[in-house]
């Protein structure tokens, strides 16, 4: 499944847009590389996402074309959370 619609289905992030709009702004890695939006995630990769303010670390557990909301934490286990420093 193609990164961009990953966090949309998962709801890391809301739209598919915006998701395409930070890979295309360097702000997602795979295992550690800069992702495209069109870079295939599969079950055990690691997704880094970088915010002003945040930085959110997940491991895929899985890669449905689509799932409730309410089940969506499901798709992913949190490995790291945490707010940046303010400048």
């Amino acid at each position: 499944m193609r990164i961009d619609k990953y966090l949309k289905v998962s709801r890391l992030i809301k739209r598919r847009t915006v998701a395409k709009d930070v890979c295309v702004g360097e702000k997602i890695s795979i295992n550690g590389k800069v992702a495209k939006p069109s870079a295939d995630v599969k079950p055990g990769d690691r997704i880094t996402l970088e915010f002003a303010n945040r930085v959110i670390e997940v491991q895929v557990l899985s890669t449905p074309n689509s799932i409730k909301a309410n089940e969506a934490q499901t798709l992913y286990e949190l490995i790291r959370d945490e707010r940046k420093a303010e400048s």
